[in-house]
């Protein structure tokens, strides 16, 4: 397991992060904490989750998996030993977060999510804190390839100097170490670099997008921000919501699969998206490999990639996308993605 820097902190975190949005909801706590052992035993030292999580977003659930994780660092003893990802979510019309009332990046707001999580983890501080998605008014992810019509400005916008300025005081507070990004566009991750240049806050040393075969946005722009900037890229949805595992192939409905139980894909059900991932899942058994472990291979890969998201709903999954680790990336391989990449572009922006 590669171990790298993230952005310009002292964090050193695995090639490899677990993601933990399935616990509480598709995986029990004992689930969980399995696949939190299995990690753990093969290098993995990086655990994401949010405050919304598990998804899908219920009130009646909202939390669970910050309690399964906490729950599992108490039991193993191991706090010093993991990197604890955790997030607060940005405007929302959903009222359960803060008690009966929408959310925003207001002080009340994150003061109200950070208190909640740490209680939940049962610990003092959270490695990496990051906002989930903007205040602004943008497309969700924030790099869309077409703008929609209603991106105007919202008249109550909390100013992004006014959010910083709440991370200065978790900072300050022994709260949180360092901030992180997500679902962000190269205009904002500058503009909290520019704040941060003023003092306003702390720098945000990382950024968690979608990044996939399907989704290869990130490289427009971002890329080369990031990459100037010391900000480390944490690459989510690898396999597109399960799409690039092959297990949709020729419209299959697995028992138990997200899409059987949720039917929230539409992000990769756009025009175009079915034929792509067809072609990538086809050449991935070209190559000789499963479909789940060629699109782990490829993000794994990008030299821009800090750490690759995984997630799983058993441990079988999870040996799957850890043994994606094993896979030398050829120029042949490369070759046959960018080549694919240039006929269909991204079509699950």
């Amino acid at each position: 397991m590669k171990m790298r820097r993230l952005g310009r902190s002292d964090l050193v975190v695995s090639q490899i992060c677990l993601g933990t949005m399935t616990f509480g909801e598709q995986n029990t706590q004992e689930e969980g904490h399995a696949q939190m052992d299995m990690a753990f035993e093969r290098g993995v030292n990086f655990l994401d989750m949010a405050e919304l999580y598990p998804i899908p977003p219920k009130a009646e659930t909202q939390g669970c998996t910050e309690k399964i994780v906490g729950s599992w660092v108490k039991a193993r003893g191991n706090r010093d030993k993991v990197i604890i990802a955790s997030k607060v979510v940005g405007r929302s019309a959903n009222e359960w977060f803060r008690g009966g009332r929408p959310s925003k990046l207001v002080r009340a707001d994150i003061m109200d999510a950070i208190d909640k999580s740490l209680a939940r983890l049962g610990m003092e501080h959270i490695d990496l804190y990051q906002i989930h998605w903007p205040d602004r008014n943008v497309p969700f992810g924030s790099n869309p390839t077409r703008v929609p019509e209603n991106v105007e400005p919202l008249p109550d916008e909390t100013p992004i100097a006014e959010t910083l300025a709440v991370f200065d005081e978790l900072v300050k507070a022994g709260k949180i170490r360092y901030l992180g990004l997500s679902n962000e566009s190269s205009w904002g991750v500058m503009r909290y670099i520019a704040e941060s240049d003023r003092e306003t806050g702390p720098r945000p040393v990382s950024l968690q997008n979608a990044y996939n075969l399907l989704n290869r946005t990130f490289e427009v722009n971002l890329a080369e921000t990031c990459r100037r900037e010391d900000v480390g890229l944490l690459a989510y949805s690898p396999l597109a919501q399960g799409y690039l595992s092959g297990k949709y192939d020729g419209g299959a409905l697995p028992e138990g699969s997200r899409k059987a139980l949720f039917n929230r894909l539409q992000r990769y059900e756009k025009p175009g998206a079915s034929e792509a991932i067809a072609a990538y899942n086809a050449m991935a058994r070209d190559f000789g490999l499963t479909p789940a472990c060629f699109a782990n291979a490829f993000v794994n890969s990008r030299p821009f990639v800090t750490s690759n998201i995984v997630g799983a709903t058993s441990t079988e999954q999870l040996g799957e996308a850890l043994d994606a680790l094993d896979v030398v990336w050829s120029s042949a391989m490369q070759e046959a993605v960018d080549g694919l990449h240039q006929k269909v572009g991204n079509p699950a922006f």
